[in-house]
């Protein structure tokens, strides 16, 4: 599996997201490209500390995250139109230079932290190891960028 803290796939990912458009239309969801960008964000705000969840998952939602969670580092591709969990959708509008310069400091500022061995667990699904890290970041990006082709 790809890892975002590998620099050939940070390139890459790099790469990909300055072929977005403004125009850019996806191939599924309803997101606009702004808003895309912006939603991309959240993971790596989570993985740096910059993002709280206002409400924790009950027992119920933390099982059923546990029972996905090998989905987010694994090498099989996400389905389309998978649901998002609520305190991540995005749906105002984006303007989309922000939110392209926006995703591209967080992934910097996630890629300068790859010797960090440990972080904080995720709220969602707990603790995952600094490979495991780099690998959903790298999943999700590519998830979203294979949405709107790039």
């Amino acid at each position: 599996m790809k890892s975002i803290f590998d620099k050939e796939t940070y390139t890459e990912v790099l790469s990909r997201i300055d072929a977005l458009k403004d125009s850019s239309k996806g191939n599924w969801g309803k997101m606009e490209v702004g808003q895309m960008l912006h939603h991309c964000q959240f993971p790596l705000k989570i993985a740096l500390n910059r993002y709280n969840f206002t409400k924790k998952p009950n027992p119920v939602m933390k099982l059923l995250f546990k029972s996905f969670k090998k989905n987010m580092y694994n090498d099989k591709p996400w389905k389309r139109n998978l649901p998002t969990a609520k305190g991540l959708k995005v749906t105002s509008p984006k303007e989309f230079n922000t939110e392209k310069k926006r995703l591209i400091t967080l992934i910097n500022d996630f890629y300068a932290e790859r010797e960090k061995e440990s972080r904080s667990p995720h709220p969602m699904f707990g603790h995952f190891t600094k490979e495991q890290w780099g690998q959903m970041q790298y999943k999700h990006l590519d998830h979203h960028l294979r949405q709107f082709d790039a």
